[in-house]
């Protein structure tokens, strides 16, 4: 009955402590939107971001130093390990955008579209609005450019590639997400600067 004896579990306890904390210190009785949509923003931007960082920082050298060892060599990640990151990688990509989109349309309170008025940097949303755009330009990174060569790299296209072309997915998958590693670093600053003013 632990419930740290699996992830589903875990998650549904810290969403239980979360109520818990919640009524704790005292509720409105009014429900926040913007505030629930920012932390469920938060909450899939840190699995989205965390795992962009891990396959930079962590990964990519892994399996390069991996390259050198015989046993097991590169499979081991690339067959158990890739493929899960992947899946969770894009899907987190489509759920940090999704719940973005639903931070901008609560925080909006003026008549229009919130998502709108970030994207064509009205005033008061200019800062977030830079942030939105940086954010999707890295979706569609990872659904345009990582995922599809990574298929290949990993063979779960289910189709054979020349050396050649498995070499430039590698090249392009990994510049990709070195863009996204670069961009993630100003869109963070935006999304936290909106409320708490840019640094200088």
């Amino acid at each position: 009955m632990n419930p740290l004896n699996s992830i589903t579990g875990t998650i549904v306890a810290g969403f239980v402590l979360s109520l818990i904390v919640m009524f704790g210190l005292g509720t409105t009785g009014a429900v926040n939107p913007w505030e629930f949509w920012v932390w469920m923003h938060v909450l899939a931007g840190i699995a989205w971001v965390g795992l962009l960082y891990y396959f930079n920082f962590i990964q990519v050298p892994a399996v390069g130093a991996a390259l050198a060892d015989a046993d097991p060599g590169p499979a081991a990640i690339n067959k158990y390990v890739a493929p899960r990151a992947l899946l969770w990688f894009r899907w987190a990509a489509v759920a940090t955008w999704v719940t973005g989109a639903m931070v901008l349309e609560a925080m909006h309170t003026m008549d229009g579209s919130g998502v709108v008025a970030a994207f064509t940097l009205q005033t008061g949303f200019a800062t977030i609005g830079v942030g939105a755009w940086l954010g999707t330009i890295m979706m569609l990174n990872v659904w345009g450019l990582i995922w599809p060569n990574q298929k290949k790299i990993l063979g779960l296209d289910g189709k054979e590639h020349s050396a050649e072309e498995i070499a430039s997915a590698k090249k392009i998958a990994l510049m990709a997400s070195r863009t996204n590693t670069l961009l993630s670093i100003p869109m963070l600053m935006c999304m936290t600067g909106h409320a708490h003013g840019l640094p200088f």
